[in-house]
């Protein structure tokens, strides 16, 4: 460990990170395999499977929200003029479709924390004289690849993510232009903050996303299921509700019921048709 570094509070940070590099290297030279890049995967593999249950909702919110957004912009011009039945009815939506708009922040907010201290870890190791390090074309994973093709790695696994998470995009004009937007300016963001950063740090990014990427799909495929239901059940309650109204105009007019309240129902079974 090179002592030369010094994090003042985020210290026990860094420290925590390094023995767990430590004891997963460990598993490697136990399996015969010794490399402090499998220590880097294997560290990945671990957050995801602790942060799965809490990415796989925040996955299904952000999906659900794309989805609703049109009956959201209907909500909102129909009670423009009155915020407090708009602010119910959204509420609704969003708990009949399960969407919590404060999630999807929530698993950058807590890797954050692991990103910080393996970067600081890998700073503070002295790879150098290590032959374990080396990872493919990059000699020394404490330091930046010098091919830079590790900080691509992560604008590209970054970028096939969020292509995937717009596959069940159902969102309006302006809601796809932001997130078409999202998808290039995010991946040239992270090519930027990544280019100099410890090869490990992009290793482990890159590998995180590839598994983020794999889950992704698995929700897409799930999500699209979900929605051919929910189309074919509105649809049939739509059809049910349609012939209510047929009849109920029939028996009115058997029963010499006329006038004002009739034309209503016909212009509301004309409109739903």
């Amino acid at each position: 460990m090179n002592e030369t570094y010094g994090y003042g509070f985020l210290q026990p940070v860094a420290d925590l990170i390094s023995k767990v590099i430590d004891i997963l290297y460990g598993l490697t030279v136990t399996i015969g395999f010794p490399s402090y890049a499998l220590a880097i995967i294997l560290i990945s593999i671990l957050l995801k499977l602790i942060l799965y249950p809490l990415m796989q909702k925040q996955m299904k919110s952000t999906m659900n929200m794309q989805e609703i957004q049109p009956k959201l912009e209907y909500l909102q011009k129909k009670y423009k003029n009155n915020p407090d039945k708009l602010n119910e009815e959204m509420m609704k939506l969003y708990k009949e479709y399960d969407v919590n708009p404060a999630s999807g922040c929530l698993p950058l907010l807590i890797q954050f924390p692991i990103l910080i201290g393996l970067f600081m870890a890998l700073r503070q190791y002295d790879f150098t004289p290590i032959e374990h390090a080396v990872f493919l074309w990059v000699p020394n994973l404490g330091e930046s690849d010098p091919l830079h093709i590790m900080p691509v790695l992560v604008a590209l696994t970054m970028y096939l993510q969020q292509k995937l998470s717009m596959a069940t995009s159902g969102g309006n004009e302006q809601t796809a232009q932001m997130m078409k937007t999202m998808l290039y300016m995010m991946p040239a963001m992270m090519l930027f903050v990544c280019w100099s950063m410890p090869a490990g740090l992009c290793l482990y990014w890159a590998f995180f996303s590839v598994l983020s990427i794999i889950q992704q799909h698995f929700m897409n495929k799930a999500k699209r299921k979900e929605m051919a239901a929910r189309e074919a059940r509105e649809a049939e309650e739509k059809e049910k509700r349609i012939a209510a109204k047929k009849a109920k105009m029939v028996a009115d007019k058997k029963s010499g019921v006329k006038g004002k309240k009739t034309a209503l129902e016909e212009a509301a079974v004309s409109e739903e048709e």
